[in-house]
Order: structure tokens, then C-alpha cells, then sequence
């Protein structure tokens, strides 16, 4: 990867990291429910499907929070890999990532190889 490339890819991966650590301050400031929905009570006790809807509203919460912290986990990864002169190198094998993947996805540390024999298992 040359400088330009390299540099051009260093300045997406801090810019995503800034928009995910913003989207998790947002999320840790705002706190997952208020705590009348937290402890169970809620305005909905005698309607069950509203309960159901309430309980999977949360649990869609929970889960894209815990998406938003893996992605945020894979570009920090990234940047560490950039600061230690291995961004771009296969870590099942070693190998050249080629830069078309990590332009697609600047977050890959396995080259396609690897990576579609991790899928296969």
C-alpha cells in the first residue's frame, strides 16, 4: 500500500471512529430505558402483546448497541494495526490484504483466502 492510499485509509478509519465513539457516548448518555421499564412496570401490565413489543423494542436496542461496540472494537483494531506497521497484512497468514478489499472494507484483517476458509467452518 503506498502512503497516499495508506494515509487516505488511516483518515476513513479515525473518521468512523469518531462517528461510533459519538453514537456510543449518545447511547451511554441516554441509558438504555428508564427505570420504571427496567424494573418491569410499565403502562402496559394487563396488555400482553405490548409487553412482547416493548421487550423486543429493548432487545433491538441491546443488540445494535452491541453491534455499534464491535464495529467500533474492529476500527480501533485497525488503527492499533496501522500504528504497529501490520494494517494490511493477512493475520491468519501473512499475506498482502489487497487494497480493493480494504477499500471495500478497511476493517479486514484476513485476506480473502483466509476469510472464506474461516466461513467454511
Amino acid at each position: 500500500m503506498d502512503k497516499a492510499t495508506h494515509t487516505q485509509m488511516r483518515a476513513r478509519l479515525e473518521e468512523e471512529l469518531s462517528r461510533l465513539e459519538s453514537q456510543v457516548e449518545t447511547i451511554e448518555r441516554e441509558g438504555y430505558e428508564a427505570l420504571s421499564e427496567a424494573s418491569g412496570e410499565n403502562n402496559y401490565r394487563d396488555h400482553m402483546a405490548d409487553q412482547g413489543s416493548a421487550t423486543f423494542d429493548r432487545e433491538l436496542d441491546m443488540t445494535l448497541e452491541e453491534n455499534l461496540r464491535d464495529t467500533l472494537a474492529s476500527v480501533q483494531h485497525a488503527l492499533a494495526r496501522m500504528d504497529e506497521g501490520l494494517y494490511g497484512v493477512c493475520e491468519q497468514c501473512g499475506a498482502t490484504i489487497p487494497d480493493a478489499r480494504l477499500d471495500a472494507m478497511p476493517t479486514a484483517t484476513l485476506c480473502i483466502t483466509c476469510k472464506s476458509e474461516e466461513e467454511s467452518r
